[in-house]
């Protein structure tokens, strides 16, 4: 898992900062009709699905990729991802500003009700006070409910089809870009502006395009 990134050594890289469950087998009850074989499998295999991330495994990926100046999205699915990555900053692994991405209503990490956005928010506020970037990414209908949420409060927002595939309620979205589209009008609608890609690296202090090995 760590290869690709030690390889072509990105400007950011994703490091999920704690091992779960990850449940994607109630979608059977929701769905009959499947275009391959393989998918209901994929979904009753994951009653018995563990996501590890274990501390050696995070630090693992920490010696590896810190040599070569990537920096991370922290994932975060739980309160306890936030003290794991809480423990690695103290010691020194990681520098600010620290990049957190909060993630919502998996079955297996924490739900995407509002309380819960407001309750990893303040808990990371805790843990980091101004080290830290703030964003979310919720799955399926819970994206663009969870992105609004978030940049009303001043946070950074991901969206993509790996998040979810839909558009609105029953249609699905064409692409990332529709995506992108909507929830650009969601923040400028609040107030809110979009930064460009040289702003985002200066948010993000990273090592720049030119830096990277593809």
């Amino acid at each position: 898992r760590v290869k690709p990134a030690e390889t072509w050594q990105p400007e950011v890289a994703s490091l999920n900062m704690g091992s779960m469950n990850f449940g994607l087998f109630p979608m059977l009850k929701r769905f009959t009709e499947f275009q391959h074989e393989w998918e209901p499998e994929m979904l009753e295999a994951s009653h018995d699905l563990v996501f590890r991330n274990s501390f050696k495994d995070i630090r693992y990926a920490l010696d590896t990729l810190n040599q070569t100046g990537t920096r991370y999205e922290f994932e975060c699915y739980d309160t306890s991802h936030l003290y794991n990555l809480h423990y690695f900053w103290r010691e020194g692994l990681v520098e600010a500003p620290l990049f957190i991405q909060t993630c919502f209503g998996l079955l297996g990490g924490i739900g995407a009700h509002p309380e819960d956005v407001m309750h990893m928010r303040r808990t990371a506020d805790r843990l980091f006070g101004d080290n830290y970037e703030w964003s979310v990414l919720a799955a399926g209908a819970n994206q663009m409910p969870v992105a609004a949420l978030a940049a009303s409060m001043g946070g950074h927002v991901r969206v993509g089809l790996e998040d979810s595939l839909w558009i609105g309620k029953g249609k699905l979205a064409e692409s990332n870009a529709e995506q992108v589209k909507k929830v650009r009008q969601i923040i400028e609608g609040l107030g809110g502006t979009v930064a460009s890609p040289s702003e985002a690296r200066e948010i993000l202090s990273l090592k720049g395009g030119d830096k990277v090995a593809f």
